[in-house]
């Protein structure tokens, strides 16, 4: 544990007092440097808190608020906004000024926010508003895994009434994915995992069909439970090649790919451009679920709160800030779907 300096909030910027926190896998890849090297990280995305204190110029937040922190604080000007698609805002903001060691060596906070801490510097635009009834546990996890997951189905997939999709990977955010089709309509939803504990949880959310790629061919069995046409959307939310891979092949004809599994700079990946132009459709990469928090992140808890959304079910578990590290090697092992730091 380490003691670290906030500053008082400047110009834009909001200190918020972190209730909770969820243990990302995106925070592993900045741990492990799959990320940038820009150490030391200040890790903890996936955040719910109280808005302590705001800067000069901010207008729609005030001390006392409840808000979801999100890492796109959209800028209104860039080329993207521009033209109306603030959800790829190009220029999203983050605190000014730095967060540090008490020896003034500055953090790097993980996706702008920080926030295994007690109290983290964000800009204003990266707090959002909802619901101060709702958990903050179950909540926060809209901050990152959760919005990516239903983002990549809903958004970013398309996905609607009637149409079929498969995802794979069922950790947090493939979980998330499928919740998002059921919200959606969607009739056929297949999980496919490895690990046949992940796919009894992916039922639970909402999934239909199950494929466990260790038994049987996963592009093979998406066809056999589409008619023999594959899936009209498919998500990767693991990002390795061989998923991809999957994924390019279990779709429809004109159907399309999405991927929101976060891959390592070093991968590659190689296709034969013939299978890309003669099966049509798109291929996709979702950000952060294409969402844009101030539309989304109230709409989802809404949601929560009236029952139809259970975020509930993805905290696997409440621990502390000492528990940071084991919830990283249960992670690994799949055992959770999300840790989630209470402070």
């Amino acid at each position: 544990m380490e003691t670290i300096l906030v500053p008082d909030p400047g110009p834009g910027e909001a200190l918020v007092q972190v209730q909770t926190c969820g243990v990302c896998h995106t925070d592993l890849h900045y741990r492990e440097g799959g990320i940038n090297d820009e150490f030391p990280f200040l890790l903890g995305h996936e955040a719910a808190g109280v808005v302590e204190a705001v800067g000069d110029g901010v207008e729609d937040l005030e001390p006392g608020d409840f808000v979801v922190l999100n890492w796109r604080a959209v800028c209104g000007t860039c080329r993207a906004c521009k033209r109306g698609e603030l959800q790829y805002c190009f220029a999203t903001y983050n605190a000014a000024q730095p967060m540090t060691l008490e020896d003034g060596t500055p953090l790097s906070p993980a996706l702008g926010i920080g926030a295994f801490a007690e109290k983290t510097l964000v800009h204003a635009g990266q707090c959002t508003k909802v619901d101060p009834e709702a958990d903050p546990a179950a909540v926060g996890l809209l901050g990152c895994g959760v919005m990516a997951g239903i983002g990549a189905a809903i958004n970013t997939g398309g996905i609607t009434r009637g149409q079929s999709i498969a995802v794979i990977g069922c950790g947090g955010v493939g979980d998330a994915a499928i919740a998002g089709a059921q919200l959606a309509g969607a009739s056929t939803i297949i999980a496919v995992d490895v690990d046949d504990k992940k796919l009894e949880w992916a039922e639970g959310f909402g999934a239909t069909h199950t494929v466990n790629a260790r038994e049987v061919d996963v592009v093979e069995a998406v066809q056999e439970l589409t008619g023999g046409h594959g899936a009209d959307v498919v998500v990767d939310a693991v990002g390795r090649p061989e998923t991809f891979r999957q994924a390019f092949y279990a779709r429809d004809l004109a159907g399309t790919v999405v991927l929101v599994g976060v891959p390592t700079p070093d991968m590659t990946f190689e296709l034969p451009l013939i299978d890309v132009f003669s099966r049509g459709g798109a291929v996709k990469s979702s950000w952060y679920g294409d969402c844009l928090p101030s539309r989304d992140f109230p709409m989802l808890v809404d949601l929560y709160r009236q029952g139809r959304l259970d975020l509930d079910a993805f905290v696997t578990e409440r621990i502390t800030l000492d528990d940071v590290e084991s919830a990283f090697e249960k992670m690994h092992h799949g055992e959770v779907l999300r840790s989630v730091v209470v402070l």
